[in-house]
């Protein structure tokens, strides 16, 4: 198309007084009206808001970049993809494998790391144990912790880049295309992988799951995109891989892969990034995924079958069912119709109690922000170690001295096991941790073999053990007796605080383990109820009766009242029980919990993507009016996007582009043309903040003016130059653009666009859709999507934090009720494009 230069440029489009340098170099507002929002922020009383707008919280609000999902489809693009093989795959299984063996050796190295640390801690007070000086173990005990703490908790204060543990709720933002500032960053890796390993061996009620899925996901980004300013490396393979689209892919799939390694569950951990991490989903990824969690889990799996400990132990590659299968229940039960009523009452519980742990972990986190928050800044990590430091000596405190006050409880006399000899007894039995001060009787009976009556503590079992052996423990079959009502409720009071006080804290945990343990506890109570009423039955019909199994039970319907998960969740309990034949209690329990959960709050990591202020866009928008819910179907774009939009045409003057960059910080501008003198300007496309920085610092591009508007530079830049995540130097841009702005010379030069702007930018006319819009701009991972009129005149631009429950709720308030109490009145802009 032919287009008439416009002389004015972008000058037409400036307003006066914008002479302060406002240059954002990886974040700030996209296309919005900053001052706008603010007004409308501080006007709201309204506690359906998605975010409460006090001032700092509306300014981290703003600061988050928007990512694109797909690339700017230029003339460079395009020129820059004939030089690429196209459909050709190999390479990207090749990285998906490759990423899938780093994650499940990392998850070997975390296991490995762990135990030895548990167990050389342990080792040290056994003596003190054995002898019944509690004191002395208590301090051995804390003495130790904290040196792991301390450090664990320095490891993300001082070292990593955020100064704060990254997890979950993170990288779920990013793939929903929110920009996360040092969440990829090599020594963000380092400090999560220190802090992760050391704060699960130190004794905090925590577990290494949300942190794996971390790592994962920064093995999947590091990997496919080979190249790291902080480490200077930029290799040239996989070049083509280096775009939005293609990281989110390799991420999801390292994240997926982290969950399987730790749980040794491919398919709970595909199934877990579809559910929860993903935004973008397609039956190509999920192929591929599928692939990087089987290579995952099979490396985890071959270094498990021979090394302990980091001992080689022999049976290299033989993979034991008791090893690999993390809560391996050996004894299925068969299942009775009348098993569905205490799974619905479990169900209902766990949903409960989820909602209630939501409730108390976000109150708790609030409390710890405004108390930092009060400290002066250069207090604040080290009040933040500190915090851990007290969490650590209160969970001590409650593992070491309450077993104290529970008794002795002899194995053998709760067993109905066929154990003869001591060999099966020690390893069927031999609890060293939860022995506490108990002891052990043998004797030699008349049949020449060796028996032994050994009794071990309740409480210390629950309490003292890594959660993973005490979720072993409760989940194993035909021990009805084997802990009491006391010692369970006692563990599950104190274990759902501290856990609850420990999440959020200056540490890298995950809460997995800590919610199938809560489920378990309480899980167990109920089935010991039954086994009161009804008594230990032992025939085939009355055997699901049992405590274990209603303990697996209770574990999946905590975790589904605290995440809100159903499929993945299931199948993950499935895989790491291997206990198929309660599967559909299991998924009745699921459901039922999230029934219940979603009544009184949202899922946990949603919750945390609020308190974080971390813009997400859910699948579907979700808006009240007074108190009835919004159908959006009923509403324009028009309703809500901005409507002072500053464009450019495709034949910028530099000085002027200059200026524009200088005093806004928008991300980017939509490109405009006149086809015919006689004509209106039309949409051509947009082009990012950060091209135009790139373009503007390669002045070999630069041109005297011309007639013809639609003639390209000789030599344009090529794609590798214009496409960088972040600016190289923001210091000396900013000098650039002031000398641009001031030197007579560039008010004579120009820059031709034309080769670099995004010729597919998506838009949509003023009249289309607000529900539609939603779909259009969720489903595509759109940054900008312009607004036009019939005559494709650009009018206005939504972006993400246009779509956000809030803005929408305020905006759509005003074209309800413009004479609304709540909101002052304001004047909407007018809209010559209306049709009379």
């Amino acid at each position: 198309m032919k287009c008439v230069s416009d002389k004015q440029g972008s000058w037409t489009h400036m307003e006066n007084g914008e002479e302060e340098m406002l240059m954002a170099e990886d974040h700030g507002p996209d296309l919005i009206n900053t001052q706008d929002f603010r007004t409308q922020c501080s006007s709201s009383r309204s506690s359906l808001a998605y975010y409460h707008c006090k001032k700092e919280e509306r300014e981290h609000l703003i600061a988050h970049e928007s990512l694109d999902y797909l690339p700017s489809h230029s003339k460079v693009y395009k020129k820059w993809l004939q030089e690429k093989t196209y459909r050709k795959e190999w390479d990207r299984w090749l990285l998906m494998g490759l990423i899938g063996t780093t994650v499940g050796m990392l998850g070997f190295l975390v296991h490995q790391i762990t135990d030895s640390l548990i167990k050389l801690k342990w080792n040290l007070v056994e003596n003190y144990l054995q002898d019944g000086n509690l004191h002395m173990t208590w301090l051995c005990v804390l003495g130790s912790g904290l040196a792991m703490v301390v450090l664990s908790s320095s490891s993300v204060l001082f070292f990593c880049p955020a100064g704060s543990p990254l997890g979950l709720p993170e990288i779920i933002g990013y793939l929903n295309g929110t920009s996360i500032q040092h969440l990829f960053d090599i020594k963000t890796f380092l400090g999560t992988f220190v802090s992760c390993v050391l704060a699960v061996a130190s004794g905090l009620f925590c577990g290494p799951e949300g942190p794996m899925i971390h790592l994962g996901a920064l093995l999947g980004c590091g990997l496919s995109q080979l190249q790291s300013d902080t480490l200077g490396i930029h290799l040239p393979i996989f070049t083509r891989f280096r775009n939005s689209a293609d990281k989110r892919s390799f991420i999801t799939a390292g994240a997926g892969a982290g969950i399987a390694t730790v749980f040794r569950a491919p398919i709970g951990g595909l199934l877990f990034t579809l559910e929860e991490v993903s935004s973008f989903w397609d039956i190509r990824l999920a192929w591929r995924t599928f692939f990087c969690c089987l290579t995952a889990t099979f490396t985890t799996d071959l270094l498990s079958s021979s090394l302990y400990g980091f001992v080689y132990r022999g049976h290299f590659g033989f993979f034991e069912a008791e090893k690999r299968i993390i809560f391996w229940v050996k004894n299925l039960l068969d299942i009775s119709v009348l098993a569905f009523i205490p799974t619905i009452l479990l169900g209902m519980l766990g949903g409960l109690l989820g909602a209630l742990f939501v409730s108390l972990n976000i109150k708790i986190n609030k409390l710890r922000m405004q108390l930092f928050n009060s400290i002066p800044k250069s207090f604040r990590k080290t009040s933040k170690l500190l915090e851990t430091v007290l969490i650590l000596v209160c969970t001590t405190t409650v593992t070491v001295y309450l077993p104290y006050f529970f008794p002795c409880t002899p194995v053998m006399s709760v067993r109905n096991d066929h154990l003869r000899n001591n060999s099966e007894i020690i390893n069927q039995f031999k609890r060293e941790i939860s022995e506490y001060s108990c002891s052990s009787t043998t004797w030699i009976g008349p049949d020449g073999l060796r028996y032994s009556n050994q009794t071990f503590n309740q409480a210390a079992a629950l309490l003292v053990e890594n959660g993973k052996q005490g979720i072993t423990y409760l989940f194993k079959r035909g021990t009805h007796v084997e802990f009491g009502y006391r010692s369970l409720c006692t563990a599950l009071a104190f274990y759902f605080i501290l856990s609850c006080w420990t999440a959020g804290s200056a540490v890298a945990s995950g809460l997995v383990i800590p919610m199938l343990y809560t489920g378990a506890l309480y899980g167990r109570i109920i089935g010991l109820i039954l086994v009161s009423i009804f008594g230990v039955q032992t025939n085939e019909y009355g055997a699901w009766i049992d405590p274990g199994l209603f303990a697996a039970i209770g574990a999946a319907s905590f975790f589904s009242g605290v995440s809100r998960l159903t499929i993945s969740l299931t199948v993950i309990m499935v895989e790491i029980t291997n206990d198929v034949q309660s599967l559909l209690l299991i998924m009745v329990a699921v459901m039922v919990a999230k029934m219940v959960g979603d009544l009184f709050s949202a899922s946990l990591y949603s919750s945390l993507l609020k308190l974080k202020l971390i813009p997400y866009l859910e699948v579907e928008p979700f808006v009240r009016h007074k108190t009835k819910w919004l159908n959006l179907e009923l509403f324009s774009a028009r309703d809500v996007m901005e409507p002072g939009v500053r464009v450019l045409h495709l034949k910028e003057n530099i000085a002027s582009l200059a200026r524009l960059l200088a005093t806004t910080s928008h991300g980017a501008f939509p490109v405009v043309c006149r086809p015919k003198p006689d004509h209106a300007e039309v949409f051509q496309g947009t082009i990012k903040r950060l091209e135009l920085c790139m373009l503007l610092e390669n002045k070999n591009i630069f041109e005297p003016e011309t007639n013809n508007e639609s003639v390209s530079s000789s030599h344009p830049l090529s794609y590798e130059k214009l496409t960088v995540e972040k600016l190289p130097s923001l210091s000396h841009l900013t000098m650039l653009l002031n000398r641009y702005i001031t030197d007579p010379q560039y008010q004579q030069l120009f820059i031709n666009l034309e080769p670099y702007v995004n010729k597919s930018a998506m838009s949509v006319q003023a009249d289309f859709s607000l529900q539609r819009t939603y779909i259009i701009f969720r489903t595509l991972g759109l940054r900008h999507l312009t607004i036009v009129d019939l005559q494709n005149r650009v009018v206005g631009v939504i972006t993400r934090k246009d779509l956000m429950p809030f803005p929408l709720e305020e905006r759509l308030r005003l074209q309800l009720d413009p004479q609304s109490p709540d909101v002052p009145e304001q004047p909407l802009a007018p809209r010559p494009w209306m049709c009379s």
